[in-house]
């Protein structure tokens, strides 16, 4: 269980590597998502379902679906 706990620990800090040191917007904006996501499953690991489930919902749900339709509504990427 620890092991899992560290490996997934591992991939949210590699993925918030990446949305800082990225330079294309729109893979930055998905690779947050992909943060977001391993904190939610820490924090099932810690036995924190309902902060779990409102991670997904609002953080990777609702928020960063404004951020990946502004970032391509106003073209950023090009």
């Amino acid at each position: 269980m620890a092991t899992l706990f560290y490996f997934i620990g591992f991939l949210a800090i590699i993925s918030a590597l990446f949305v800082v040191l990225n330079r294309n917007p729109v893979y930055s904006a998905m690779m947050l998502v992909f943060c977001f996501f391993s904190l939610a499953a820490l924090y099932v690991l810690l036995e924190a379902y309902f902060v779990a489930v409102l991670e997904i919902i609002v953080y990777a749900g609702a928020i960063m679906v404004l951020f990946l339709f502004f970032i391509m509504l106003i073209n950023v990427g090009n």
